[in-house]
């Protein structure tokens, strides 16, 4: 039960809460350690919030999701845990994630935290069945948790941060509905309706849309004189290689490997892909910390 009940909070998807670390290291505060330790516990109230929400969304979904080939076995959809006890589970994280956000931040983190616990919950029972909205709404989640970093270290929200992250999220958002379409096949709507408003061709027209418009962002972000200024230093364009592979190397799984479907557990099991993250991150820090 204990088991079941920690597969529920889904811990390998707390990996995407760290993208509130994206202010604290663009904004080149992460000497500070008391900033870096307030995104920290941002990350931590980020955890406990989305594990609420994925509650909430197992059971709301758990009759769509016995449809699924993967989803059918959720601690949840299967029956090995009961509805009540994940509910009771997902308000006793929720009260915790925002007890934990009234001692350390103000008022405008809270604000953050609690726009994204409401847009998963109006994107859970209306969103996710308007087509586009419903990958615009994940996306959303992302910038949420990017400004929700920006303010729990009292840096400024940089429009560039607001930007790259939410065309890449549409870009995984996208990449993720054309593997359910495919996968799923003519039961697709079993599982999950709004995919009958999708095509392979349609989605593939989008991801080249975003995908473009990704590497093109983050091209001119690192080519900006206003961000060169303000970070002192032109090297960051250096960086972008690694942009370009994660992404070739993300369609790649897309489109040759069949995979996509769960952007997380890509990132954690695809090597070169973690590696080339890594890598990024890398560059990114020594570019910065050696101006």
């Amino acid at each position: 039960m204990i088991k079941d009940l920690w597969l529920t909070l889904r811990p390998p998807q707390w990996v995407k809460n760290v993208v509130v670390f994206a202010a604290v290291i663009f904004a080149r505060q992460y000497h500070d350690y008391d900033k870096l330790l307030l995104a920290g516990i941002a990350f931590v109230c980020f955890c406990l919030i989305s594990s609420a929400v994925y509650l909430t969304n197992d059971v709301i979904d758990r009759s769509r999701d016995r449809n699924h080939p993967t989803k059918k076995d959720r601690p949840i959809a299967s029956g090995r845990v009961s509805v009540s006890t994940a509910l009771v589970t997902s308000v006793v994280l929720a009260v915790l994630g925002f007890g934990v956000s009234v001692v350390f931040f103000n008022w405008f983190f809270l604000a953050a935290i609690g726009g994204y616990v409401v847009l998963n919950l109006v994107y859970s029972l209306v969103l996710k069945n308007v087509v586009i909205v419903d990958v615009m709404s994940i996306a959303g989640g992302f910038v949420l948790r990017a400004v929700a970093g920006a303010l729990a270290v009292g840096v400024p929200i940089s429009s560039w941060l607001l930007i790259c992250t939410t065309l890449l999220a549409l870009f995984l958002g996208f990449g993720k509905r054309r593997h359910e379409l495919v996968i799923l096949g003519s039961r697709a709507n079993e599982h999950r309706g709004i995919l009958t408003e999708y095509s392979p061709y349609f989605l593939d027209q989008m991801i080249g849309v975003v995908t473009a418009s990704t590497v093109v962002a983050y091209c001119f972000y690192t080519l900006s004189g206003e961000v060169q200024d303000k970070l002192g230093t032109d090297k960051l364009v250096l960086t972008v290689p690694f942009v370009l592979y994660g992404i070739f190397r993300y369609l790649y799984l897309i489109h040759q490997r069949q995979v996509g479907g769960n952007p997380t557990r890509v990132l954690l099991t695809d090597w070169p892909l973690m590696i080339n993250v890594l890598l990024w991150l890398a560059c990114v820090l020594l570019i910065l910390g050696l101006h």
